[in-house]
């Protein structure tokens, strides 16, 4: 090529997601990479973490996520149930710049929280919000994204069982599914920590939520981000979110 040729633009992948240090392929995994696991994967707090958790890890996106945002002093775990994901997530793990520090196990999380012997400072996850019986046409899909796969009363408690008395554990949903969500956790012992309303637009309602919970009582911090502004273009608070992982066209 020559020095006044310019460069082409990478070709980018098919069957998975290109994000600016790692790619994602999920070709194999019922639930695709979006809006929702980049969210939490960029937003979680991380500061201070030590050893983080994430259960029903999909692809691998939020613990690569994780990854690129911590020291590599920071270990990662990744619970995923289903085998094609969990198979996926471990090549995309492989694959990945982190490979060393990011363990994928395949098994169920109750399971998997009985025997685990670790603590864990953060522990996040895009959990399974519908009821059984909504039907999207793909049974992998409805497996992902079903609570009868793992309802949120066993998911709490799961994490209960592994969080170090100081941390963080942390989950994206549908903001109606959030609030119900806020209510168990504090029925059952958790104080609400990070409370971060989402909506696609300004000026419109949440439609989703990230929950921050905790062990520890302490302040809630309450904050909202709007994805698009009116105009439909990213808001300077979604660019500022995401700018060290989406290539920007």
């Amino acid at each position: 090529m020559s020095q006044d040729q310019p460069h082409a633009r990478p070709t980018l992948r098919k069957d998975g997601f290109t994000f600016k240090q790692f790619f994602v392929a999920h070709d194999r995994c019922a639930m695709k990479v979006g809006t929702d696991g980049v969210l939490i994967g960029a937003w979680a707090p991380v500061a201070g973490a030590r050893r983080i958790l994430d259960i029903g890890c999909g692809s691998g996106l939020i613990a690569l996520m994780l990854a690129q945002r911590t020291p590599n002093s920071v270990e990662i775990d990744a619970v995923e149930l289903e085998a094609s994901a969990a198979q996926q997530a471990q090549e995309n793990m492989q694959a990945s710049p982190w490979a060393d520090r990011i363990h994928v196990h395949h098994q169920d999380i109750v399971s998997w929280s009985e025997q685990c012997e670790k603590r864990f400072s953060l522990i996040v996850s895009n959990p399974p919000f519908f009821a059984p019986g909504m039907a999207s046409g793909s049974v992998a899909r409805d497996t992902a994204r079903s609570t009868a796969t793992l309802d949120h009363l066993t998911l709490l408690r799961c994490a209960a069982q592994l969080i170090e008395e100081e941390g963080l554990f942390c989950v994206v949903l549908p903001a109606e599914a959030g609030e119900a969500l806020i209510s168990l956790a504090l029925a059952d012992g958790w104080h609400l920590r990070y409370h971060y309303d989402v909506a696609a637009y300004a000026q419109r309602p949440p439609n989703r939520v990230v929950l921050g919970f905790s062990p520890s009582a302490g302040e809630t911090l309450l904050e909202r981000l709007a994805i698009r502004d009116e105009d439909k273009s990213y808001s300077a608070d979604w660019l500022s979110l995401v700018k060290d992982f989406y290539l920007f066209r």
